[in-house]
């Protein structure tokens, strides 16, 4: 008696993907490059790479999970060739960076107590637009860094190779991230829960 074999998984019709699956690879491409033009550009290489590569889906994993991992490699892939045209020397701190600390190293004004429980803040959607936007206003080499550090939970050593910087230069990168989200969450977030309240 011959195996089994299992028939191929059915895919989606290709016309209903956009329709199905296009708003939620477009919000997972746009929160982490922060460009609509080139969510909408990644968007769509993927859709045609899925459709070159459709004999390849195996069904290990839902569709909208495989159409996601082909959008988070041309994501990486992106962030690596922009990490590649901008030069590897992080510089000068930005302004906002300095208008933080005294030459000490010292909060020039201290930052305030958020007050409210953070968990509870990270489900309202509200929360999230405003860390949309603070992740935007971020230098894109600092948004690059946090978002594939924290975001796609990658590796440090794969972070440091997309963006072609070295240990040290990561922890810079993430620091300096770090600190301009707080900031800007501080102000746009925290500062008017604490009014509402």
């Amino acid at each position: 008696m011959a195996p089994r074999t299992e028939p191929p998984p059915r895919l989606p019709d290709p016309a209903l993907w956009v329709e199905r699956y296009g708003d939620g690879l477009f919000r997972y491409a746009f929160v982490r490059v922060r460009r609509r033009e080139i969510a909408e550009d990644l968007v769509q290489e993927t859709f045609l790479a899925a459709l070159r590569a459709r004999d390849q889906f195996g069904g290990r994993s839902s569709f909208r999970t495989w159409l996601t991992g082909i959008l988070r490699r041309k994501i990486v892939d992106h962030i690596r060739r922009e990490s590649r045209r901008s030069s590897a020397d992080l510089g000068a701190a930005p302004s906002w960076l300095e208008r933080l600390f005294d030459h000490n190293g010292k909060w020039r004004v201290e930052p305030t107590a958020w007050g409210s429980d953070p968990s509870a803040a990270l489900e309202q959607k509200e929360f999230w637009e405003v860390f949309q936007r603070c992740l935007a206003k971020l230098p894109a080499r600092l948004a690059d860094a946090f978002t594939l550090w924290e975001l796609d939970e990658l590796s440090s050593q794969e972070v440091r190779q997309i963006l072609n910087v070295s240990a040290n230069n990561l922890w810079v990168l993430l620091h300096r991230a770090r600190l301009g989200l707080a900031r800007c969450l501080d102000v746009n977030w925290f500062h008017h829960t604490r009014d509402r309240n």
